[in-house]
């Protein structure tokens, strides 16, 4: 059977990476470690970063220049770090008194897709991630951000120049479309889907090992005895970083009503700008459109655009220095289009009287889009932090954190450092942890024999007997 031009050109990619992956197995952890330094190093001075966060948002119209380098600077030394000292090649673990010796092995070739949102700073951390296992990478862009995506891929490719590894561990689809993504998650060895629900069940759905991550719709709770002040400051940066490109920026936050007021004065102090009555049907109104399919859905003129665009698209006036619009939320929950995820500077707000109504809020705007993702709460209280832990069907939960910062791993969290967010069964995923490096190694067990340990029965089962009064 004759293979098309797409297939043709998949496999070309694929058998340079394979070719590159295989000519690196015999590394050592040393030089694998400057494999690392090396393309990160290349996607994380100064001078680099500057234009790969210029043409990110030339190119895709979204977020901004200073918050896009801070974003760069921060993912690519974060995954450093981690990476840092971390064994992963040959053995990297041995366990005497169970007589287990664990190997690290390469997974493959991987292809990792990459989202319009975060074009350049998500293949510069996966691909320190994914190089670190010994193996090679393909990137497949969103086609709104080829170029820039692009661009970050010859720099980390000069990289591995510099230190004369092979070029070809990190490559490029050239022209990406539905098609070409397809074939190449169907030749790959393992897929890497950060974008996207479609994108993500594709991934599941080509037939090869695949991570990826669920609907973002991070939600906050502000208890009664919260620091108001550090609990506003930290949700405004974190809403307003990068014009909310993240799925981590806060969708909603809950307040209890003995600090709502304050909470609102303090949220307005800083660059919120409430839209009530006629100015939040207008913003709705712009915010959801009729698409082809006469269906409302986001309009992709808010997507990670600033306030003031915002606003001026809806034709609503809002003050000079407005960061952030606000608006409050309506019962029930999921007739509320603003409960819905955003992708924008556009914080929805609730109130609640006591704990136990918050959480069913929580719970509701949390499942409403985002099953899996993440959540929040500023609190001191134990009791509240244990409950959402015990409780809530979330991957992740930052305490008195900005969410957007803390969910992929940061200096001041002991979080993994990742583009890439695992949602678990909730969100359709395979894993709720944090995708990094260690999810890019195949580990071989060696067992070794032991002393047979054998319990006896009733060891095993004499308490039970006993309880149930059994024999």
């Amino acid at each position: 059977m004759d293979r098309s031009p797409i297939e043709i050109e998949i496999q070309e990619l694929v058998e340079r990476g394979r070719k590159a992956q295989q000519s690196i197995r015999h590394y050592s952890q040393e030089q694998i470690d400057e494999v690392c330094l090396a393309i990160g190093w290349e996607v994380y001075n100064d001078e680099n970063i500057a234009i790969l966060a210029r043409m990110a948002v030339e190119e895709t119209g979204m977020g901004n220049v200073p918050d896009k380098i801070a974003k760069h600077k921060g993912k690519v030394l974060g995954v450093l770090k981690d990476v840092k000292g971390a064994p992963s090649v040959g053995l990297i673990e041995h366990d005497e008194a169970k007589g287990i010796s664990k190997y690290a092995k390469p997974v493959g070739v991987v292809g990792a897709l990459t989202p319009v949102t975060n074009p350049t700073a998500t293949p510069a951390s996966n691909a320190v991630s994914i190089l670190k296992g010994r193996n090679a990478v393909i990137f497949a862009p969103h086609p709104k951000s080829q170029h820039a995506s692009a661009r970050a891929v010859q720099m980390m490719r000069e990289g591995l120049k510099k230190i004369k590894a092979p070029q070809d561990l990190i490559q490029f689809m050239s022209e990406p479309s539905i098609e070409k993504t397809a074939e190449l998650m169907k030749q790959v060895d393992l897929v890497l889907a950060t974008g996207g629900g479609a994108m993500v069940k594709a991934a599941y759905s080509s037939g090869t090992p695949a991570y990826g991550v669920g609907p973002g719709n991070s939600v906050q709770m502000i208890a009664e005895d919260a620091d108001i002040d550090d609990a506003t400051s930290k949700i405004v940066l974190s809403k307003c970083f990068d014009h909310a490109t993240s799925c981590s920026s806060e969708n909603s936050v809950i307040i209890h009503s003995s600090v709502y007021d304050r909470v609102m004065n303090l949220f307005t102090e800083k660059g919120g700008f409430l839209c009530n009555g006629k100015d939040r049907e207008k913003l709705e109104t712009w915010m959801w459109v009729e698409n082809r399919k006469g269906l409302r859905s986001i309009n992709p003129d808010i997507i990670a655009k600033s306030a003031s665009e915002i606003a001026r698209g809806a034709g609503i006036e809002i003050p000079e220095g407005t960061r952030m619009l606000m608006v409050e939320g309506t019962e029930p929950i999921a007739d509320d289009r603003f409960a819905k995820e955003k992708l924008s500077p556009v914080l929805t707000l609730w109130s609640y009287e006591d704990f136990s109504e918050g959480v069913r809020i929580l719970t509701e705007l949390t499942d409403n889009c985002g099953t899996g993702h993440s959540c929040g709460i500023h609190t001191f209280k134990d009791e509240y932090i244990d409950h959402l832990g015990e409780h809530m069907n979330s991957s992740r939960i930052m305490i008195n954190q900005p969410q957007a910062p803390a969910n992929g791993g940061n200096f001041f969290n002991g979080m993994p450092s990742t583009v890439t967010l695992g949602c678990g069964t909730w969100g359709g995923n395979i894993t709720t942890e944090n995708i990094n490096y260690r999810h890019f190694l195949n580990i071989t067990w060696v067992s070794r024999p032991l002393p047979p340990v054998k319990p006896t029965d009733e060891e095993m089962f004499g308490e039970y007997l006993k309880k149930i009064g059994g024999k």
